[in-house]
């Protein structure tokens, strides 16, 4: 860990990060992960509040974790919090930071679906939804590509990467429920092929 994130946080670093998960929430569309990628360059790359491996693990950890998919959020708060001061600091970078992300999404969300809704007939409401596909699937690659390559930098793991395309191969042009691949890939790796 670098040393400003052993500093006790002021008003406008909490400000900072409030801020910055305000204007994130308006571009997660797909979900709060597809943000990822810029919450690793303001977290880890730009402010220096947490490391590489401590990005990764909290992603990782509550995506393994039962619950919403916007757990992580709450986890990277918690560990900048953590890095700032301790447990108060770390409760207190958990409601900035769920805060920030969940306030603007929802409130657009509750108002465009009542509005999409009213007007679902409507020729550019039909485009608007066939146009967000492809930026969806684009920002999941991108937070994919950051969190593969954050503790590296490289792409050593070519069977991984090898396993993941044919994975999405296979969902995309097969009928084949996720779960018999995501128990395929568990036991690649619990045979130590990954």
């Amino acid at each position: 860990m670098n040393e400003t994130a052993q500093l006790v946080f002021a008003l406008q670093d909490w400000l900072a990060l409030f801020l910055h998960y305000l204007s994130l929430s308006l571009l997660s569309i797909g979900g709060a992960i597809t943000t990822a990628p810029d919450m690793h360059r303001f977290l880890v790359v730009q402010q220096g509040w947490l490391t590489d491996a401590q990005f990764s693990a909290s992603i990782a950890i509550a995506q393994a974790a039962p619950g919403p998919n916007v757990l992580f959020v709450a986890l990277l708060g918690w560990n900048v919090g953590l890095n700032a001061g301790g447990l108060l600091t770390g409760l207190m970078g958990v409601l900035v930071a769920l805060t920030g992300i969940l306030i603007p999404s929802t409130t657009l969300t509750y108002l465009a679906t009542r509005w999409g809704h009213r007007n679902r007939d409507l020729r550019q409401v039909r485009a608007f939804k066939q146009g967000m596909a492809p930026i969806v699937v684009a920002l999941l690659i991108a937070t994919g590509w950051i969190l593969a390559t954050t503790d590296s930098g490289t792409l050593q793991d070519w069977p991984l990467w090898l396993v993941t395309v044919m994975t999405a191969m296979i969902v995309w042009r097969t009928k084949l429920h996720m779960l018999w691949l995501l128990g395929a890939g568990a036991l690649l790796g619990w045979f130590g092929f990954l």
